[in-house]
């Protein structure tokens, strides 16, 4: 019998596999694959950040990281840049056709899956705040 954490994880990774189509769409019309939209969508047009970081937030290496961002920066949606504090540091600019791009792809990741529509405002609260919190923890 699973304990509660590992049921509601499961049922987490059930909600998000059976909500994969969706995102896989959404790929598709950009013309990404997978892993470069979840990539892209970890950047902020607003804050460039260093290569590594990205890696960081991804959980993979650094080689990886410059495969993908490579697919992004062929397409004109990101420039690497060195850092202010240090030349030897690339970060990551996204341009104003990334961020173009990258709406398109948030916009469908933003809107809640219809399964939801049994939730009422009160569970939406709940689930966010949940969620909020071990992401939260996750972090730390």
């Amino acid at each position: 019998m699973l304990s509660p954490a590992d049921e509601a994880w499961e049922l987490i990774t059930r909600l998000f596999l059976e909500q994969k189509q969706r995102m896989s769409a959404t790929a598709a019309e950009l013309g990404l694959s997978m892993p470069v939209v979840m990539a892209f969508t970890r950047l902020d047009p607003a804050d460039p950040r260093p290569m590594s970081e990205l890696a960081g937030a991804m959980r993979c290496d650094a080689s990886y990281i410059t495969s993908i961002v490579d697919r992004l920066e062929e397409r004109g949606y990101v420039e690497r840049r060195p850092a202010a504090h240090d030349r030897r540091v690339k970060e990551l600019a996204v341009t104003e056709a990334g961020a173009a791009a990258r709406e398109r792809a948030m916009a469908p990741l933003r809107e809640a899956p219809r399964c939801f529509d049994a939730l009422d405002e009160d569970d939406h609260r709940a689930l966010r705040d949940l969620l909020r919190k071990a992401l939260e923890a996750e972090a730390a």
